[in-house]
């Protein structure tokens, strides 16, 4: 492959959380009806090229699993249910993405659209991780992020946080939360 497009592409909404440590977009490809191949293709190849080192995917289904095996992608699925009771997913995702970002790895996180669940769980992560221990400061700091009002539904799944329980003392991952 030659040209502009030898790098690929940069996913949907993509946007950094934590400056080169943790980013989301929406799923590589699109979503639904918008979902093309030759697009997640391309996707990959620029996550691929950007060093990450794990995709993450919070899809109730297992699409594009297959995709990250065949591009060389390590992944890691946590399906979050439909609704608002997704605190016992929370509670195996936050601290695998902890434990994840303390040892070094870049990190995608994605669902089907960059949407109010998954703004919900970033806040609820930085609050969760003593990133930003302030439950209303972890929502606004998101909203900031990715430029986007974070609705009822995403506060109530950041509030999840507060169930879940917090990790040790003094083990943060490094890095502050990215300033856009």
């Amino acid at each position: 492959m030659r040209g502009r497009w030898a790098a690929g592409i940069v996913p949907r909404n993509f946007a950094w959380i934590m400056k080169d440590r943790l980013a989301v977009s929406e799923r590589p490809g699109g979503y639904a009806a918008n979902h093309r191949k030759v697009r997640r293709r391309e996707e990959l190849l620029w996550l691929k090229g950007q060093h990450f080192d794990r995709v993450v995917s919070l899809l109730a289904s297992t699409h594009n699993l297959h995709a990250y095996d065949e591009a060389g992608l390590t992944w890691a699925h946590f399906p979050l249910p439909s609704g608002l009771e997704v605190a016992p997913e929370l509670a195996e995702l936050y601290p695998a993405l902890h434990e994840w970002l303390r040892a070094g790895e870049r990190i995608l996180i994605h669902q089907d659209e960059l949407g109010e669940r998954l703004m919900g769980v970033v806040a609820g992560y930085l609050k969760w991780s003593g990133l930003i221990p302030d439950g209303p400061r972890a929502v606004t700091a998101t909203e900031q992020l990715l430029r986007r009002q974070l609705g009822a539904i995403g506060r109530q799944v950041a509030a999840l946080a507060d169930e879940i329980e917090p990790p040790r003392a003094g083990s943060r991952p490094a890095g502050p939360a990215a300033t856009g």
